[in-house]
């Protein structure tokens, strides 16, 4: 196959389409549930506070990435697979038992396995992918799964708020155990010539220091990770502010969904161009473009207009996930497939941990400080990024001028 791919040239590919199914089939399950749990647990306790730790529960296992992606190399990708999706369908219907103040640590605790199981899992479906799916079409798959998994986002919430309200939380966990047996079911269809996987060599903190090592050590890798986290620490703290920006509208908090909306959209259709996006500018310049954009939409919150807010919430829509993009398929492009799992996993912690940092401190940053002087330099910090990473893109242009130009001279 030839590597000029783009999303439709994804879609005839019979594993591509079976992967994507999988992902919008558990993601709609998954988003149902992220907004139910809060509500569930709300409902039950009448404390805010518990029900913002329904996603800290969900959120904390990322930590610990780099040693459960190791799980992922051990064994092979494809039944680990098909095991994590039964597995978190069967432990969702222990949630049945949650009826009372009294039954909420059971919710906590699956949460908690949920998140655990879910970075084992994303883990091995990144290097399956990488095996499965042509190298040339990584990038345009890569977008289409956010554009189904952003997609999700925007109905899936409402679905689960809906049936919480018609039959409770319970009914809600049994429709995610639904998708995630339907996602076993997709998964086994899958057509991979996937060989045994060898056991690592070494204790298992070995085993997870070498996936670091490896992503540490990548000229390529490093930079995009760490520009990929930053970039989330900075949208997180964004996040937090939405809520000052709609009072700042003078609108009621109901609007804040709107701009969720909005922001949902763009992340949609970038998803629909960033392969030839990527094959066009690469990784670094792709990734640094689309920090720029969010950097000017972030700062541009803090002008008091509704229709300022709405191209904004687009904007950040369109330019976060680039990042995220380019850095996911750097590692599957970049990485052995034997350390693949381990590489993700590690990814993984380092793209996402400081989102969980971020929306903690600007929790308390919120109330504090104006939201307008805080946006101006959040949109600053990112600019900043965006400026870094493009200047290391072009230091790797050059010096690959340089190699080529000493191996032909003149």
């Amino acid at each position: 196959m030839t590597t000029n791919g783009t999303p439709t040239r994804v879609l005839r590919d019979r594993n591509a389409r079976l992967y994507l199914a999988g992902v919008v089939v558990s993601g709609f399950g998954t988003s149902s549930l992220w907004l139910a749990s809060g509500i569930w647990v709300k409902d039950l306790t009448g404390s805010n506070g518990a029900a913002a730790l329904c996603m800290l529960a969900m959120w904390a296992p990322t930590l610990a990435g780099p040693a459960l992606g190791a799980l992922a190399d051990r064994v092979r990708r494809k039944p680990l697979l098909i095991r994590a999706d039964l597995g978190l369908g069967a432990l969702l219907l222990s949630l049945f038992c949650v009826r009372s103040a009294a039954g909420v640590w059971l919710l906590f605790a699956v949460l908690f396995v949920y998140g655990a199981i879910g970075v084992v899992h994303d883990a091995a479906e990144s290097a399956l992918v990488a095996a499965a799916v042509d190298p040339g079409l990584l990038g345009d798959f890569n977008g289409l799964r956010t554009t189904a998994t952003e997609g999700m986002k925007l109905v899936a919430p409402l679905t689960g708020a809906g049936l919480y309200t018609a039959y409770g939380g319970a009914a809600v966990a049994l429709l995610d155990a639904v998708t995630f047996a339907l996602a076993a079911g997709l998964c086994a269809l899958l057509r991979v010539d996937e060989v045994p996987q060898d056991r690592p060599a070494g204790a298992w903190r070995e085993q997870t220091a070498e996936g670091a090592r490896h992503l540490w050590g990548h000229p390529r890798l490093r930079p995009l990770v760490l520009a990929g986290g930053t970039t989330m620490f900075f949208a997180a703290l964004n996040g937090t502010m939405t809520y000052a920006v709609v009072d700042g509208l003078g609108r009621a908090p109901a609007y804040a969904g709107v701009l969720y909306a909005v922001q949902g959209a763009g992340s949609v259709a970038v998803g629909l161009v960033s392969g030839p996006a990527l094959r066009l500018l690469g990784a670094r310049r792709f990734a640094a473009g689309g920090i720029a954009l969010l950097a000017v939409a972030v700062a541009a919150r803090a002008v008091p207009s509704t229709a300022v807010a709405l191209v904004s919430g687009a904007a950040i829509g369109l330019g976060l996930p680039c990042v995220l993009i380019a850095a996911l398929t750097a590692v599957q492009r970049e990485t052995p497939g034997p350390l693949l799992g381990r590489v993700s996993a590690t990814a993984g912690t380092l793209l996402f941990t400081p989102n969980v940092i971020g929306l903690a401190l600007g929790a308390g940053l919120a109330d504090a400080v104006d939201h307008r002087l805080l946006l101006a330099l959040f949109g600053l910090a990112l600019l900043v990024t965006a400026a870094v990473l493009a200047q290391s893109a072009a230091s790797a242009s050059r010096t690959a001028d340089r190699s080529a130009s000493d191996a032909n001279p003149a």
